[in-house]
């Protein structure tokens, strides 16, 4: 049974469509994303999420038919690029929102959320604003409350496009070391040679709101030479 299934998904974003797209993620795989800029990759991750519904097609998350179901119904994980942090939370309180949605006890969420902290490294900014942080330390909190409702599916878009070149390193090393110690299956949009090569257990290529193609990194640099996206840095 696959981690996550899209089947013939169909999308409309203005006069921009994404077609046809099927694609299987396997249990505790590493899934990059990558395309140009408008290929379609995010509007991809939004169906998997919930907050644009296909026009045809179904996605199913761990067998279950997640297609008619809002976001907070799907078990899912989300960091977007710029974190989604909220600026009149600290970061305890960030890290323990998704727990407060979903009804767990006191005790329960605030063991989660120091466990969580000390894991990631920001157990000393817990009652931090999260204005006062830098931009990998609030990918770092992003990362935390996404993972604090234990989900089935991490989601990551572009986590790491908007940090200079000493964060982007540092949280892709995190972001390696926990998919290694969770076995979480992860999808991972980026537009990077380097995250894909380092992070991607398989990587699929969109172009003009197609999937192109999926394999491993090595084998997609190959065939596809000229067509991938090269490396952005800041």
């Amino acid at each position: 049974m696959s981690a996550l299934l899209l089947e013939g998904i169909e999308l409309r974003a203005g006069s921009f469509r994404v077609e046809k797209v099927d694609l299987a993620v396997e249990p505790g795989e590493y899934f990059m994303l990558m395309g140009h800029t408008g290929a379609g990759k995010s509007l991809l991750m939004k169906a998997v999420c919930g907050l644009q519904p296909p026009e045809a097609g179904r996605v199913a998350i761990a067998g279950r038919d997640v297609t008619g179901l809002e976001p907070r119904e799907r078990g899912l994980g989300y960091v977007p690029q710029n974190s989604g942090l909220f600026p009149n939370l600290d970061v305890r309180a960030n890290i323990g929102f998704a727990l407060d949605l979903l009804g767990v006890g006191n005790a329960e969420a605030a063991g989660r959320t120091e466990a969580l902290a000390e894991e990631l490294g920001i157990a000393t900014l817990l009652d931090r604003s999260v204005g006062n942080l830098s931009g990998g330390e609030q990918q770092k909190v992003a990362l935390a409350r996404a993972l604090s409702r234990r989900p089935k599916l991490l989601l990551l878009d572009e986590p790491v496009s908007a940090l200079d070149e000493l964060a982007r390193e540092e949280i892709c090393e995190l972001l390696g070391r926990v998919h290694r110690e969770h076995g979480l299956t992860t999808l991972h949009i980026c537009h990077s040679r380097g995250e894909a090569a380092t992070l991607g257990s398989r990587v699929g290529m969109m172009n003009g709101g197609r999937l192109i193609a999926t394999g491993p990194w090595s084998e997609l640099e190959h065939r596809l030479g000229g067509m991938l996206v090269r490396e952005e840095r800041s």
